[in-house]
């Protein structure tokens, strides 16, 4: 059956993504914004878990044991969630006004701002954004299938992950840091971090998928 002229232009603005306009300049600023909240949110997210030791005899265990607390602070699945809304061309600009913001205007970052965040170990993970958001970007353009989408996650995740690690092994050489050092850090900004981030990005690109459409119809 031969598609409508609605149904073709809906095919094609989900295929090459947001439209070049005032509203979609806006959305980018709001996006980079959005990220600036995500940066300074923190909560706290509670789940079962089966305990290593479940099946040692010696070992009592009690009802918190098989709970886990875990402190989120979702800057990553932001990232995510940007990409997939805006695409890669302005998911990427998104998040060049949010790092330029925070290197030369204001203190957006975690740790503050300012040319010399640079030095921050940190700053790899806000490097490891763009390359993130493209990559990931570019398995979505197939289409957002519950596969195409687990799978532009865990790549953009780990590409992330892999940048922050990365600069931050570079800093810390240069600053003669201890191998206590690094493996504390890298455990504590990745390690566990990685499959929550995975998690939380995939539901929210449920929810760009969706928002990309309504997008299209309002702007």
């Amino acid at each position: 059956m031969k598609e409508s002229d609605a149904e073709r232009r809906l095919r094609y603005r989900q295929i090459f993504g947001i439209r070049p306009s005032l509203g979609s300049i806006m959305l980018m600023v709001f996006c980079a914004f959005l990220l600036t909240i995500a940066t300074f949110i923190k909560f706290n997210l509670t789940h079962y878990i089966i305990p290593l030791d479940i099946f040692d005899e010696s070992v009592v265990h009690q009802p918190a044991d098989f709970l886990k607390t875990v402190t989120i602070i979702p800057q990553i699945p932001i990232v995510m969630f940007i990409g997939a809304l805006l695409g890669r061309k302005y998911g990427i600009t998104s998040i060049l006004m949010y790092i330029l913001a925070g290197l030369f205007l204001m203190p957006v970052f975690a740790l503050g701002g300012g040319p010399r965040y640079v030095l921050e170990y940190g700053f790899g993970y806000i490097i490891g954004y763009i390359p993130g958001i493209f990559f990931a970007g570019t398995i979505l353009k197939n289409g957002f299938t519950y596969k195409n989408i687990a799978k532009a996650m865990f790549v953009g995740v780990l590409i992330i992950h892999i940048i922050g690690v990365l600069y931050m092994l570079f800093l810390a050489g240069l600053k003669h840091e201890g191998n206590e050092f690094i493996k504390g850090w890298i455990m504590a900004q990745s390690g566990i971090k990685i499959v929550y981030d995975f998690i939380i990005s995939f539901l929210l690109v449920l929810v760009a998928k969706y928002a990309r459409i309504l997008l299209w119809i309002f702007m």
